[in-house]
């Protein structure tokens, strides 16, 4: 369990400040005496404001007790929010069950209108020429990532790709440590900071494989340790963000599609013998 599971996020940066290097300090005391500023803010804002350099954040964050930026924002997020922003960012005291309802759902096509907004061409194209081109794929995520990273795995088997995905996050690194050249790895990871799966990319750069990051954070470790980056959107306070599954199930959604688009004869073919399969095992 995370420090900040236990103590809040303003607690933690007091309490490492004795600790903490001048320039480190002086990132702490920027966001204690401001930390609402910190939620609009990139790492690199907070760098510049702080005349220390990005890697000098970074290191504070974790220091203190986080995985990284975006964790620490996260749970000043949690800190600063009220109780209900903690169950869902939209909903209000009185509302009924209704309301909720349509408040969740118009939410989580805010989440996808704004993923879909965000995608670059380059990046997805890349993408896709990795897809399509490695000789196998092996995919890694934990929590809900990971359930993310399955989905997106029985995809590629039922489009006929090489595919590996264990669950096990041990596991994962040891594929990753596997790999060879020619070789790709997709990690998911909304905060792009969960240590096992950057670990698993770092092992899987050093095979000589490519590695494509799906997440939240264009600034992250993860993100900056893959070759090519699709980030989701999602606006969040609560400790589990399932908006930006959606979004990550939707771009690899649209990776697979557009794999399907170049290579439909084959993929019509075996999404039959997939279908009858389905038919004789029904009875």
């Amino acid at each position: 369990m995370a420090s900040h599971e236990r103590a809040g996020a303003m607690t933690l940066l007091r309490a490492a400040l004795p600790g903490l290097s001048t320039t480190e300090r002086r990132v702490a005391d920027w966001i204690l005496t401001r930390p609402e500023h910190l939620l609009e803010a990139s790492m690199i804002d907070v760098a510049k404001a702080c005349e220390v350099s990005d890697t000098t954040v970074l290191r504070m964050c974790r220091n203190a007790g986080f995985a990284g930026y975006t964790d620490l924002k996260l749970a000043l997020a949690r800190d600063l929010a009220t109780p209900m922003q903690l169950i869902h960012d939209d909903v209000a005291d009185g509302d009924d069950p209704m309301t909720i309802a349509r408040k969740v759902f118009a939410h989580a096509a805010l989440s996808l209108q704004d993923t879909a907004d965000v995608i670059a061409q380059d990046d997805f194209t890349a993408a896709l020429e990795l897809l399509e081109t490695s000789r196998s794929v092996l995919v890694g995520g934990v929590g809900t990532s990971g359930v993310v990273g399955q989905s997106f795995y029985q995809r590629c088997r039922r489009l006929g790709i090489s595919c590996d995905a264990p669950q096990d996050s041990q596991v994962q690194n040891i594929h990753a440590a596997l790999l060879d050249p020619g070789d790709l790895v997709v990690v998911i990871s909304y905060s792009g900071e969960t240590r096992s799966v950057v670990s698993m990319a770092e092992g899987a750069r050093r095979a000589g494989a490519k590695v494509l990051a799906v997440t939240g954070n264009r600034e992250s470790h993860l993100a900056k340790v893959a070759d090519v980056v699709l980030q989701s959107v999602s606006h969040e306070t609560r400790n589990e963000p399932l908006a930006a599954r959606l979004c990550q199930l939707a771009l690899l959604d649209a990776l697979c599609v557009a794999y399907s688009h170049r290579h439909l004869a084959d993929v019509l073919s075996r999404d039959q013998r997939a279908g009858q399969s389905i038919v004789e095992s029904s009875f």
